[in-house]
C-alpha cells in the first residue's frame, strides 16, 4: 500500500467493505482485507450474559467516549497474555489517530480511578461502525465497553456493528458470520444511514461539566458522557 495512503483513502475502503491490516506490530507494511465471510453483532439482536448485565449495573469502571483514543490504540497494540502478537503497527496507530481528530473514529474507555483498564476503538461511517481492537487490564473491562458502545450506537441509530471476523469471545454477544455479499449488501444500506455517535449522551467539558451534544463533529472535544450501567442495558434490552 503506498505511503501516501491517508485518511480519505482508509474512508473509502471501509465504504467498500475492505479495511486495511499488518503481518505484524513491527512491519511498517499495511494491506487490504476483504473476508469471505464477516462477522456482525446485530444491534436489534445483541445479546448481553446475565452476569455481565449485573456487572455492568453495579458500574465497576468509570465509561468514557473518546477521551484517550490514541492510548486505546497502543494499550491494544501491545502484547500480553492471550495476545503474544498485533497488528497493529506505527502507520496504523498514525492513520486511524488522524481519523479520530477528524471524527470518524471513536473509542470507549473503562477507568478504575484514572488507571485506563480496558477499552475499544473503531470507525464510525454513516450508519454503520466497524470495530477494529479491544484491551482488557481488568475484570470484564472490555467487555463492558463494548456493552456501552453497542447501547450507544443504537440511541445514535447505527444499524450495523462489523466486527470483521468470527471470533470466540464474542459469541457470547450474538456474533453471526455472513457472506461477503450480504455484507456489503447491508453496508450500502447503512452508508445512506445519518447515525449519530453523540446521540442523547452529554458531552463532558474540560472544567468537568456536562451538557447535551448532538453532531459527528464533537470527536474533537475534551470528551465525551456516557451512559450509566443501568441505562447502557435498558437501551439494549428495550429492542433485543
Amino acid at each position: 500500500m503506498s505511503s501516501r495512503f491517508g485518511t480519505q483513502d482508509l474512508l473509502a475502503c471501509y465504504r467498500r467493505g475492505v479495511f486495511p491490516m499488518a503481518d505484524s506490530r513491527d512491519d511498517p507494511n499495511l494491506f487490504l482485507v476483504d473476508p469471505d465471510l464477516r462477522g456482525i453483532l446485530p444491534l436489534d439482536a445483541f445479546h448481553i450474559p446475565r452476569r455481565l448485565k449485573r456487572t455492568v449495573i453495579q458500574e465497576p469502571y468509570r465509561v468514557t467516549a473518546d477521551t484517550a483514543f490514541t492510548r486505546v490504540m497502543e494499550f491494544c497494540a501491545e502484547e500480553g497474555a492471550g495476545r503474544e502478537s498485533t497488528w497493529i503497527n506505527s502507520a496504523i496507530l498514525n492513520l486511524y489517530s488522524t481519523l479520530h481528530r477528524e471524527g470518524h473514529a471513536h473509542s470507549i474507555e473503562c477507568w478504575d480511578g484514572d488507571q485506563l483498564v480496558g477499552g475499544l476503538y473503531g470507525v464510525a461511517i454513516g450508519g454503520a461502525f466497524f470495530g477494529e481492537s479491544m484491551f482488557s487490564r481488568a475484570t470484564d473491562a472490555s467487555k463492558i465497553a463494548l456493552v456501552h458502545l453497542a447501547a450507544r450506537l443504537i440511541a445514535g441509530g447505527y444499524t450495523l456493528l462489523d466486527a470483521q471476523f468470527h471470533n470466540p469471545h464474542l459469541e457470547q454477544f450474538g456474533l453471526i458470520e455472513i457472506p461477503r455479499a450480504d455484507f456489503k449488501a447491508r453496508l450500502r444500506d447503512a452508508l445512506t444511514v445519518a447515525a449519530d455517535f453523540y446521540s442523547g449522551v452529554g458531552s463532558v467539558s474540560s472544567d468537568g461539566g456536562t451538557s447535551s451534544s448532538s453532531g459527528s463533529s464533537a470527536g474533537a472535544m475534551t470528551g465525551v458522557g456516557s451512559f450509566t450501567g443501568v441505562g447502557a442495558v435498558q437501551r439494549i434490552t428495550q429492542i433485543s
